[in-house]
This record gives C-alpha cells, sequence and structure tokens, in this order.
C-alpha cells in the first residue's frame, strides 16, 4: 500500500478540524489498495460546497455535482487539484445520461450505495487507517472483478456510460466483468445511443490508452457496445484477406493495435494501427487467397476522418490519424524507389509524422502474423526519410550568398562565384565559429585579387573534401539503421 500524499492529507484534515466528516473515496482508494498511483484523489464529505469553498479560498465550483476543486500548488499534476464533493443521492435518469436532480446526503452509506461497480464503492478512514466496504468491494478487487452495486441493470439504466466504464475498466486493470453485470450489460447496450459522443469519446480514448486496449475492443464488440458508435469496424468481423493475411480484418486490427500498445506508442499511432483497415471489407474483390483490397487506404482515409469526427476528437487529431491510415500502404523497394519519390511523400506526410507512419506500418506488419518487425528494406527507408531530412553539406550553410561575393569583389555572375563560395564552406567546415559575416565578407575580400587559376584548384580541393565528408556522415546515418 502507498502512503496518502501530503497534499491529500491536508484536505481531509482542515475538513475535520472544521467539524465534517472526511473520506477518501473512488478510484483513488481502488487504485490505493492495489498500490497503484491513483491518476486523481478525490474526497467525499457531508460539508456542502459553499461550506467546501469557505474552508478552502483557493477553489473552483462550475459543475452540477456538488464537486468542489480544491488547489493545492502542488507540482504533481496529479495531486494538483483534490476533489472534495458532498455526500450525496442521485434521484432518476430520464434521459440515461444525467440524474436529474442531485441531492445532497448527510450519511456515507448513502453515497456509497449510488455508485457504479463495487471496487469504486469503497471509501477510506485516513484517521482510524480503515477501508469502508459496505458492498463488498474489497473482495471483488481480490478476485479481480467489476461487478456493479447493487442490481446491474438499475445501475446501466441509470447511467449508459457505465455500459462503457465497464469495459473500459476491464482493459485498464485486467479484471473480468461479474457474469450478472455482464448480462444486463449486454441486455442494455442499446442505451449507449442516449449518451453525449464527447463522453463515450473520452471513455473511448482511456480503453484504447489501457495496456488490454486490444481486449477492450473485443469486448466493446462482444457485448453489442461497438455498433453503437463505430459500427464500421465490425464490418471487418469474419471478413477473409488473401495470401498476406493469416487473420480476418477484424483479427488484424485488433492484432495490430495490440502491437502499438505493447511498445507504448501514441493514441494517434494506436487509433491508426486499429482502423488502417477499416475500409477493406468495403474495397474487397473476390475471395481466397488472391483477393484484392484496391484503393482501401484512400477509402479508409475518409472513413477514418467520419468516424473521429463523429466522436467530436480535436481536429488535429482526425487529420493525423487519417493522414497516417491513408499513407500507410507507401511503396518503399530499396532498389527502385528514387529520393525524389522519398522527397515526395515526406511533403504528404511531414516530416514530424513519418515516424509515426513508419510505427503504423509495422503495426500493419506485426498484425499479419509476420516474425519480423522491421525487415531490412523499412530500415532502408528509416534511412532515407533522416537522410533526406537533414541539411546536405553545401553552401547553403553559409552566412554568405552569391550576391554578396560579387558587391564585394565587383563582378558579374560567372564561376568565380561558386569557386569562392566553395573555399569559404571549405574553412567553415574545419572551424564552424567562422561562419560568421564579418569573417566571412574579409575571407571574401582577401579572394578577390586571386586568379581564376588559383581560384578553381582551391575551389577543387574544398570540392574533394565536402563530397569526402558528406559521405562520412551518410554512412554514420547507414551504421544507426543497420543497412548497407
Amino acid at each position: 500500500m502507498k502512503k496518502i500524499p501530503a497534499e491529500v492529507l491536508g484536505v481531509v484534515e482542515k475538513l475535520r478540524e472544521n467539524n465534517y466528516e472526511a473520506y477518501l473515496v473512488g478510484g483513488c482508494v481502488r487504485d490505493f489498495l492495489r498500490a497503484k498511483k491513483p491518476k486523481d484523489w478525490d474526497v467525499t464529505t457531508n460539508a456542502r460546497p459553499e461550506d467546501i469553498q469557505k474552508i478552502f479560498p483557493e477553489t473552483f465550483y462550475e459543475n452540477q455535482y456538488g464537486t468542489v476543486g480544491v488547489k493545492t500548488e502542488s507540482e504533481d499534476l496529479s495531486l494538483a487539484v483534490v476533489e472534495v464533493t458532498p455526500y450525496r443521492i442521485e434521484a432518476k435518469y430520464s434521459d440515461k445520461r444525467h440524474p436529474d436532480k442531485i441531492e445532497f446526503a448527510n450519511e456515507l452509506p448513502e453515497d456509497l450505495g449510488r455508485r457504479d461497480f463495487t471496487i469504486n464503492a469503497l471509501a477510506y478512514d485516513i484517521e482510524k487507517k480503515k477501508v469502508i466496504d459496505l458492498v463488498e468491494g474489497e473482495e471483488d478487487l481480490d478476485k479481480k472483478i467489476i461487478r456493479a452495486v447493487g442490481e446491474p441493470d438499475e445501475r446501466f439504466k441509470e447511467d449508459a456510460l457505465r455500459l462503457m466504464r465497464a469495459v473500459r475498466l476491464s482493459s485498464e486493470l485486467g479484471f473480468k466483468i461479474e457474469k450478472r453485470t455482464l448480462e444486463a450489460l449486454k441486455k442494455n447496450a442499446g442505451l449507449l445511443k442516449f449518451v453525449s459522443k464527447e463522453r463515450i469519446r473520452d471513455e473511448f480514448q482511456k480503453l484504447i490508452l489501457s495496456e488490454g486496449a486490444a481486449q477492450g475492443v473485443e469486448l466493446l464488440r462482444e457485448t453489442g457496445l461497438l455498433k453503437e458508435f463505430i459500427p464500421e469496424l465490425l464490418e471487418g468481423y469474419g471478413v477473409g484477406q488473401n495470401l498476406h493475411h493469416i487473420y480476418s480484418v477484424w483479427e488484424h486490427n485488433t492484432k495490430s493495435l495490440e502491437y502499438a500498445v505493447k511498445e507504448e506508442w501514441s493514441l494517434e499511432v494506436r487509433m491508426a494501427a486499429l482502423l488502417h483497415d477499416v475500409a477493406k471489407p468495403r474495397t474487397k474483390r473476390g475471395e481466397g487467397k488472391f483477393s484484392t483490397f484496391y484503393g482501401h487506404d484512400v477509402v479508409g482515409a475518409k472513413v477514418s476522418r467520419e468516424i473521429l469526427t463523429r466522436l467530436r476528437f480535436p481536429k488535429d487529431f482526425i487529420e493525423k490519424v487519417s493522414k497516417l491510415v491513408r499513407f500507410h500502404l507507401f511503396y518503399y523497394n530499396v532498389d527502385e524507389v528514387t529520393e525524389s519519390s522519398v522527397r515526395r511523400l515526406i511533403a504528404k506526410v511531414g516530416i514530424e509524422d513519418m515516424e509515426d507512419l513508419i510505427r503504423v506500418r509495422i503495426c500493419d506488419r506485426m498484425g499479419s502474423g509476420v516474425p519480423k518487425a522491421e525487415p531490412y528494406k523499412l530500415r532502408h527507408f528509416r534511412f532515407m526519410v533522416e537522410k533526406l531530412q537533414r541539411d546536405p553539406i553545401s553552401v547553403g550553410m553559409l552566412k554568405a550568398r552569391g550576391d554578396e561575393v560579387m558587391k564585394t569583389c565587383k563582378i558579374e555572375p560567372g564561376p568565380r562565384i561558386g569557386w569562392i563560395l566553395s573555399i569559404l564552406l571549405d574553412e567553415v567546415l574545419d572551424d564552424p565559429k567562422k561562419n560568421s559575416k564579418k569573417y566571412l565578407e574579409e575571407k571574401i575580400s582577401r579572394l578577390c585579387p586571386l586568379s581564376d587559376g588559383e581560384l578553381a584548384e582551391l575551389s577543387k580541393k574544398a570540392e574533394e573534401k565536402k563530397v569526402s565528408l558528406e559521405g562520412q556522415e551518410v554512412e554514420k546515418i547507414k551504421k544507426k539503421h543497420y543497412v548497407k
């Protein structure tokens, strides 16, 4: 069991000093008992919102549930705000989303009895160092079970988002959903249509970021929840592929996600890994090992954009994920692809997203059942991208331009300008500190009187040295990516 932070202890103690009850409650108690660091800390009390604000001057209160955010000035973001909520009883949920009204309660048991799952209905008395468990939540925690408080059917009908939360907690914690709770979940899956897309998005995002994301997505399918908010993904269930794949489209997508989770890659990469082949069922032609899916990358980008827009994801997120889906099939064979074609791909995707594109491609490979994540040609592609994104050794690096050479030497355009710039670059490569406007202007003045033959000879030596250095830099990048 971890130590309770001083910031949390301070809030509880101050409430008690003012003659109010105060207990830790909910997810933070669950995580605390599992020796995991809570993502946030919640306190429940018999004080009303106005009483809490009197005790703690640095607060904010902008919600309908009575929750007051107490600022602690902690540098730890999980402790910067401790949420304090009065005991409450929730009345009927007519819209399956929000309680018709919030009523504050006077006793802790009333508050615990209205919570969603037993593992979230635990309170902790800091003073007595005792867990308050009225619903056998500790036992469920030990058994790794998610079970609704009281009657499961009623809990889900009160707030349909609990349907998503049950699956998300299952994937996040690695717990199983208890039989009666699972049956009620399946029975009430259709109620999810009453929940706002933003709330569904938030739970789905947490699920995708969890360790058990792939299993969570499969559970969303099994329970009937997925068809309520991403029916497009279900189109791939049972759809066979061609000789390059040993899994169905659905299995391939979830296994691709599983690899992204294993590598702890970003939400964008995970989402793109899950959605990259979402359009294969719509573009499939033929059956068996020679079936084709031409254009599924283009159609998939469009479908991904529609899904993420519907779920109210931010615009930048939608743009990036749909772009990763669109270009996940980039063609690259070492002996066939030119530098110009790689440059064009970088221009379309953006250099900042190239690494994530490669990661989606790796997820695609591993989701196909191949044993090696990064074959030689993909390593060579990485080498090409890094080589092309770095500034090559050239006169463009100089803080002097051709027009400055013409002005100082009082000459017209011609080969002397290029010779002088090459000589300047040679000096700068030997000593980067010389790449200053003042030094280069002085050096140009000293080079102006030299003859064409002298300048050409010095320039030739400088050019040979530049080519050698450029080759050395490229070799370093090759070695880094284990390519020849």
